[in-house]
């Protein structure tokens, strides 16, 4: 299937019988993933890595709350095809150095994080993926150090040029579903929550990481669209999780994360704990001057965006989140799947044929 520039294309639903996707091949045999570790002066950063060392580069970067293990559908996927793919943990994430200093997950030390792992993997311009604050991460690789890159592809968090700040975001919220008197900042209620409640919201996740984790890692629901998402309430609630503090405990969704794979990511928040990673959304300042700093603003490198239509959080089907990143990509392909905001752990098969179709169309096969 073709993907052109700037016209979305709408994918079928998550089990699509006859859907261009129902048919994605699975690697024959298991994918072997190694666990491997980068320590220099500066930070550790643990990463995952799979396929022949000699194929090229492809990185996977996770979000907020994620972990390498996130990818692991994408990583098996493309390291059958040749790719030399590699899911490293963000810093305060898994087994990545967790720094105290909240300043410390500002966008120019996660970039950093990713050059130097980059240039200890060799250095060879490589095919940088992304989802939610990953996202973040690889558009600035593409502004600053393009070099780097042979393509970005991003689910879900689109390119703000001027970072991706409350500032920036909340202009863009859909008024209509929205309206300023009862919402004054939208879906991003949450993201303030952290700027005014930082510690309550840390105790709140730590109560019971697994089941904070088990409440997040659950299909989207099919009627969310056109409903106001709970997290324009956060606030108002006392909390993520309301007067109680604490998250439910809810049955753990087994459509989502293998078992082993949830385990591993819960391991590694119980390790971590949440200050650290939940710190990235306390530099706004800080990322505001780095975006000013960008050396290509404008991205020319080719550019996949994967919209999720059941997305509550990062809402580009219904709102102008995504006219920015329209704006300043210039060589854009736009899809959209029918699913919710983790949309390469809901939908891996139709995420790798969206990324892998794409890739085919722009020219970046694995064996070139």
């Amino acid at each position: 299937m073709s993907f052109s520039r700037r016209d979305v294309l709408t994918l079928a639903a998550a089990v699509p019988l006859g859907s261009p996707f129902a048919t994605v091949p699975r690697p024959a045999t298991i994918t072997t993933i190694r666990s491997r570790v980068l320590r220099t002066s500066r930070h550790r950063t643990a990463y995952l890595e799979a396929g022949p060392s000699n194929g090229p580069l492809m990185f996977f970067l996770h979000g907020w709350p994620g972990s390498a293990i996130v990818w692991r559908r994408q990583v098996e996927y493309f390291a059958a095809a040749g790719w030399h793919c590699v899911a490293p943990d963000l810093r305060g994430f898994g087994g990545s150095a967790v720094p105290a200093d909240p300043a410390a997950y500002g966008l120019r030390e996660l970039v950093q994080d990713m050059v130097e792992l980059h240039d200890a993997l060799g250095g060879r311009p490589a095919v940088w993926v992304g989802h939610d604050w990953g996202c973040a991460v690889v558009w600035a690789i593409a502004s600053h150090h393009p070099v780097r890159c042979r393509a970005v592809a991003n689910l879900t968090t689109p390119y703000l040029p001027e970072g991706l700040t409350l500032d920036n975001l909340v202009p863009l919220v859909n008024r209509d579903l929205y309206p300023t008197d009862q919402y004054p900042y939208g879906q991003w209620d949450y993201y303030v929550n952290y700027h005014e409640n930082l510690e309550r919201a840390v105790q709140d996740f730590e109560a019971d990481t697994r089941a904070s984790l088990n409440v997040i890692y659950q299909r989207t629901a099919t009627d969310v669209v056109g409903r106001p998402s709970s997290l324009a309430t956060v606030r108002a609630r006392g909390g993520w999780f309301g007067p109680a503090h604490v998250a439910p405990t809810v049955p753990r969704d087994t459509s989502m994360l293998a078992e082993a794979d949830f385990e591993t990511l819960v391991a590694g928040y119980e390790c971590t704990g949440f200050r650290g990673n939940v710190s990235l959304y306390l530099n706004d300042r800080a990322n505001r001057i780095y975006a000013a700093e960008a050396t290509r603003p404008v991205i020319s490198l080719p550019a996949l965006f994967v919209h999720a239509r059941r997305d509550t959080v990062c809402d580009t089907s219904y709102s102008a989140l995504a006219d920015p990143m329209r704006k300043d990509c210039t060589d854009l392909s736009e899809v959209e799947l029918d699913g919710g905001h983790t949309i390469m752990v809901e939908l891996p098969d139709d995420t790798n044929a969206a990324i892998s179709g794409w890739l085919r169309d722009v020219g970046c096969l694995s064996g070139s």
